[in-house]
């Protein structure tokens, strides 16, 4: 008899999951458990989530876009809620905290973010972004992520009011550098 190949078998890959805009008032809210038993229920494996803001550290076959895709359907579906999705690979996220281009000024972490986007932003919109900014703000785009260090805090920053609305074109989520760098550590367990 002859020997038959079997199909080609998709590499299990740790992928970080960044909802946005949930939990962040009365509105639009969604409890980690259910969170965590819908994504397992649709398929996912090793599902965690870190605090109420919607990060969840699954392993998963898919590639990054479908899993982004199958979140979003989950979501909908359970919850009623049409809720934006960034995912980026274990690796990925490992790129975002070596990069840390900040590093030098950004000496308090709550108040250092990164924000994750869907694509690249154009030139333009980056300079715009930069014009923005307080004196004391600092803001480097690298790829799909924009590293921001806000040291007087969010309150009054233009940039961090635009950062945080749809203006920028594409789908956006901010995290602060605890955060980023407690995922990768969960990515890592």
């Amino acid at each position: 008899p002859g020997s038959r190949s079997l199909p080609y078998a998709r590499v299990v890959a740790t992928q970080i999951v960044l909802l946005r805009g949930i939990n962040l008032g009365a509105k639009r809210r969604v409890a980690m458990p259910a969170l965590r038993e819908l994504l397992t229920g649709g398929g996912f494996n090793d599902v965690r989530t870190y605090v109420q803001s919607g990060n969840v550290v699954l392993s998963s076959r898919e590639a990054p876009t479908r899993v982004k895709d199958e979140c979003e359907r989950l979501i909908s579906e359970a919850f009623g809620l049409d809720v934006d999705v960034v995912v980026r690979t274990r690796h990925e996220l490992a790129e975002v905290v070596a990069r840390n281009p900040l590093a030098d000024v950004a000496t308090e972490p709550k108040r250092y973010q990164v924000s994750f986007l869907a694509a690249a932003l154009e030139e333009s919109l980056i300079d715009k972004l930069r014009e923005l900014a307080l004196d004391s703000e600092r803001l480097v785009a690298i790829d799909r992520e924009l590293y921001v260090w806000h040291p007087d805090g969010v309150a009054r920053s233009k940039l961090w009011n635009t950062l945080a609305g749809k203006g920028l074109g594409v789908i956006a989520t901010a995290r602060n550098w605890t955060t980023v760098t407690t995922l990768l550590a969960m990515a890592d367990e």
